[in-house]
C-alpha cells in the first residue's frame, strides 16, 4: 500500500496498540512520515536515526551523549542501534532493546548487542544499569511518558542516570494517536506522546526520579534523571 503524505487519514483508529509498530518502515525507506489523526503529517529524521546524517549538529549530539555514558548502558527503543554501536566501539558494556526484528538485526550487524523485546518485559540486569537511554522521542512509547520513566527507574542502579530527550516544542505532555507512513507502506495507528520540560517534572516525581540537569545540545534538549 502506497502512502500519500498529503492525503487525509482514511479512518480514525478504533483501538491503538499499547506500543508502537516496528521500525521496519524506517529501515526500508529513505523517507518516512508520522501521520496524525487530524491529517497533519511530520517528516521523520530517518537519516539521523540510522546514523547516516551529514549534519554536524547530529554528530555533535551523538558524541556528547555517548561521552556521558561512562558505565554500562541500556538503550530503550534502540532502533538501528547507532548509540549501542558507538558505545560498543568504545569498549563499554551496552545493550539495545527494540521490538522490531529488523532494527535488532541492524544493531547486531553494527557489531553491537540487542534484544528483540518489548521494553516493559523482563530485561537483563534490572536494577544494575548505570545508564538508561530514552532518545529520539522514545519517551512517548505507549503514549505514557510516566510509564516509560518508571520502567527506566526499575533498570538503573542506585547511582544510575536516565538520559531522556525532550521535545522543545512542548511544555507539558502532548498525547497523540499516530501512524507511520512511507512510500511503500502504511503502519497501524498507535498511541504516542511528546514530553516537555514542565511535563518532565511531574512524570519524574511520579516515577521516583529527580531531574538532575537539562542540557541543550545542538538545539536538542536532554534531561538527566536520578533516583530520589
Amino acid at each position: 500500500m502506497t502512502a500519500d503524505p498529503d492525503q487525509n487519514p482514511i479512518d480514525p483508529p478504533s483501538g491503538p496498540a499499547d506500543v508502537s509498530p516496528t521500525h521496519d518502515l524506517l529501515l526500508r525507506d529513505d523517507e518516512c512520515f508520522l501521520r496524525h489523526v487530524d491529517g497533519s503529517v511530520q517528516r521523520l529524521p530517518v537519516a539521523r536515526w540510522r546514523g547516516e546524517s551529514r549534519d554536524p549538529a547530529d554528530r555533535i549530539f551523538d558524541e556528547e551523549l555517548v561521552s556521558r555514558c561512562a558505565g554500562a548502558t541500556i538503550d530503550l527503543g534502540c532502533g538501528p542501534g547507532r548509540f549501542v554501536a558507538a558505545l560498543t566501539a568504545r569498549d563499554r558494556v551496552a545493550l539495545g532493546v527494540d521490538h522490531s526484528r529488523a532494527a535488532v538485526a541492524e544493531t547486531r550487524r553494527r557489531g553491537a548487542v540487542a534484544l528483540c523485546r518489548n521494553i516493559f518485559d523482563r530485561l537483563p540486569g534490572e536494577g544494575r544499569w548505570q545508564n538508561v537511554l530514552v532518545m529520539d522521542g522514545n519517551i512517548g512509547i505507549g503514549g505514557d511518558p510516566t510509564r516509560v520513566l518508571r520502567r527506566a527507574a526499575d533498570l538503573i542502579e542506585a547511582a544510575g542516570v536516565v538520559h531522556v530527550e525532550l521535545d522543545p516544542d512542548v511544555e507539558h505532555v502532548d498525547h497523540q494517536t499516530v501512524r507511520l507512513e512511507s512510500g511503500s507502506a502504511v503502519g497501524p495507528w498507535f498511541r504516542w506522546a511528546r514530553l516537555g520540560v514542565l511535563g518532565l517534572e511531574d512524570a519524574a516525581r511520579e516515577s521516583a526520579l529527580a531531574v538532575r540537569s537539562i542540557r541543550r545540545i545542538s538545539e536538542r534538549e536532554v534531561a538527566e534523571l536520578v533516583s530520589r
